[in-house]
């Protein structure tokens, strides 16, 4: 009984090292990186004076990049841990970006992109890998954190690159100033990451030492894998076309309609500051199934709304809404992996299809516009989202998750 006791006032060592605010950290940090990048692209498009179709083809080198990368994550993460594997992609993120904003020509850009991809891509799957398995050790939810933490750093990343873009700053010196202040707080939060004992070590269902490039493809994982998609293909929606939707057709001038954007993502950030709250108190499912209703709720009204102002509200209540669902889900396939560099390999098969939706579908959503309409098209995700919403079963089932620790 005493040995109990003393488990229980004192945390075990993946506790102290690897806490609820570093595993949050890090979802800032790479949100930076990344936001920088993303916010700087027309800067850096101009000054390598790139043609649509050499930067689209930086934009597909980037996504093939991060969506191999992100299959080699389970296997490293079984032998490394995932906490060595951050450490050593906070510290080699900050450089590849410095490389992009320093490249002297569009090729060595582009190879600096491709750099850039692949590192965010093991950088994204190692971090909810290891979130999910802080999450296991302090028995309590933190996911949606960590995702309004990458949320609002790509608030921080725009707000700071139109002060620049304003001042006459170019992406050299921007990407620099922001690569030195990465590489500074990567190294310093390295330490605080999870020890490698947290989650390395063979397959905890089937005993086999490693994982292979097959591995973890089971159906709770597909049918989760279809989910992070259809959830993906949404945000996309809002954040791609929603704009796009109230210029065209409801008549917006282009600062309204630029403000459908910036209420999906301040609603979406609001949302996530309470969703780990809210899934202590009524559990993951029902989390879900509510935040899928008012989601769905809020892109009824942002399509059918025929003012511009009702549906930028529409907008923000749908980024409210499906504040959650994204993280719920990372969650629950991290958990569908079995615990230790299980998760890993859960993680990087559902970052798969999320990453496939959110990169395709804002392309199959212009395709089919050219075909039925923005309308028409914006219209089918309605049942789509509901469908989901209600359909999709979280494991774990409706039990609040602990809220001890």
């Amino acid at each position: 009984m005493a040995v109990q006791e003393q488990d229980q006032s004192t945390p075990p060592v993946q506790l102290v090292r690897g806490g609820r605010w570093p595993a949050t950290a890090v979802f800032l940090l790479n949100g930076l990186a990344l936001s920088t990048y993303i916010v700087r692209v027309p800067s850096l498009k101009a000054e390598h004076s790139l043609s649509d179709g050499q930067l689209g083809l930086v934009g597909m080198l980037f996504a093939l990049a991060a969506l191999v990368a992100m299959q080699a994550v389970g296997p490293l993460v079984s032998r490394l841990g995932s906490g060595r594997i951050l450490r050593t992609s906070l510290v080699v993120m900050p450089v590849v970006l410095a490389a992009v904003g320093l490249a002297p020509g569009w090729v060595v850009f582009a190879l600096a992109v491709t750099a850039l991809g692949a590192v965010h891509g093991t950088t994204d799957a190692a971090m909810n890998a290891s979130a999910v398995t802080v999450e296991r050790l302090i028995g309590r939810p933190l996911m949606s954190g960590c995702h309004a933490a990458w949320s609002a750093s790509a608030v921080v990343a725009s707000l700071l690159a139109a002060v620049l873009v304003h001042g006459g700053v170019g992406p050299r010196p921007h990407f620099l100033a922001v690569a030195v202040v990465l590489l500074v707080a990567g190294l310093a939060l390295g330490p605080l990451l999870l020890p490698p004992e947290a989650d390395r070590g063979p397959d905890p269902i089937t005993g086999r030492a490693g994982y292979g490039w097959r591995h973890g493809w089971t159906r709770p994982l597909l049918a989760l894998g279809v989910t992070g998609t259809v959830l993906m293909v949404c945000e996309g929606a809002a954040l791609g076309w929603g704009a796009v939707f109230l210029h065209d057709g409801r008549g917006a001038s282009l600062t309204p309609a630029a403000a459908a954007v910036t209420a999906y993502a301040g609603g979406q950030t609001a949302g996530r500051t309470l969703g780990d709250r809210l899934t202590r108190r009524y559990g993951p499912s029902r989390v879900f199934r509510g935040g899928g209703a008012i989601g769905t709720a809020g892109l009824v009204l942002a399509v059918a709304a025929p003012q511009p102002a009702v549906a930028v509200v529409g907008f923000a209540v749908m980024g409210i809404g499906t504040s959650a669902l994204i993280p719920l889900a990372f969650s629950a396939a991290g958990h569908a992996g079995g615990g230790g560099s299980g998760t890993a390999a859960a993680v990087s098969r559902f970052t798969t299809f999320a990453y496939a939706g959110i990169l395709l579908g804002p392309a199959l959503i212009g395709w089919a516009a050219e075909l039925v309409g923005l309308f028409r098209v914006l219209a089918a995700l309605v049942p789509l989202l509901l469908t989901v919403a209600l359909v999709c079963a979280l494991p774990g089932g409706s039990r609040p998750a602990s809220a001890d620790g």
